[in-house]
């Protein structure tokens, strides 16, 4: 299986699961944005929770990560995906303005979903319960190969593997960037009293664990983002890096964040 094991939890160019404007966290891979009210909250955890259709389920890349593929793979990605999801692959194309949900930031994501998921989200695209994006199916057009292939592309954004080309523009994959949004973000939620400042600073010391674990390598990607997080918080609390008190708290902050729409 040529899975690239880095970080938390995601989607891909395929895949509506951000939001309007909204920017990918380092880990968990959920949307980070300006309030937009409650209920968008809850969308989300629908698409985080998706059972990949059998058709799919256990698919694994028959397509070796080599330079041919990535060659394919590349001019694939260009012709067809780079507008909405940019030339580094972190949704920002010339067309993403436009489009509600935004185009995920699949250089992300991509490391951190299983090749089934991948593979099912391109195929079939987003013109479905329950995500609702403007993604086009590709199983029409592109034939198992090219699937494959752009898969291998866009997990070479991701891991640095290729430098993205000079098409439409758009930023590279930046995890100190994304941090740094992270911290952001839980600023305008304390100064928005959605959280103390106690619970921002927890809810950064138990995610900056999750990094830390996370860039180790130690999980394998997953087709479900909450899962794969749950599983990170399981191996942190039995390594005593953090307690389950902190564990507990984490996810009851988290929630906070999503129902405020503030992290999806």
């Amino acid at each position: 299986m040529n899975n690239l094991s880095l970080l938390g939890l995601g989607t891909l160019l395929v895949i509506g699961l951000t939001a309007c404007n909204g920017l990918i966290d380092n880990v968990t891979g959920y949307t980070m944005g300006p309030r937009r009210g409650m209920g968008m909250g809850s969308g989300m955890m629908a698409r985080h929770h998706t059972t990949i259709p059998r058709a799919y389920a256990g698919l694994t890349n028959p397509v070796p990560l080599d330079g041919e593929s990535l060659a394919r793979g590349g001019e694939i990605y260009s012709a067809n995906c780079a507008a909405c999801h940019g030339d580094g692959g972190m949704g920002d194309g010339p067309a993403a303005a436009s489009l509600n949900p935004a185009p995920a930031p699949i250089a992300h994501t991509s490391l951190m979903l299983d090749d089934s998921y991948l593979f099912w989200r391109i195929s079939e695209g987003g013109l479905v319960e329950p995500f609702n994006s403007t993604m086009p199916g590709w199983k029409a057009t592109l034939d198992e190969q090219a699937r494959w292939d752009v898969i291998n592309y866009m997990r070479a954004l991701g891991s640095g593997q290729v430098s993205p080309k000079q098409v439409v523009g758009g930023a590279s994959f930046d995890p100190e960037a994304e941090n740094a949004v992270r911290a952001e973000i839980l600023a305008q939620a304390v100064d928005q009293n959605v959280l103390t400042q106690d619970e921002a600073d927890l809810f950064n010391q138990v995610h900056s664990e999750m990094d830390r674990l996370a860039a180790a390598g130690v999980f394998e990607p997953d087709g479900n983002m909450n899962r794969r997080e749950e599983a990170m918080l399981v191996e942190l609390v039995e390594s005593g890096r953090i307690t389950q008190i902190q564990a507990d708290a984490f996810n009851n902050i988290h929630h906070k964040l999503v129902e405020s729409n503030m992290m999806q």
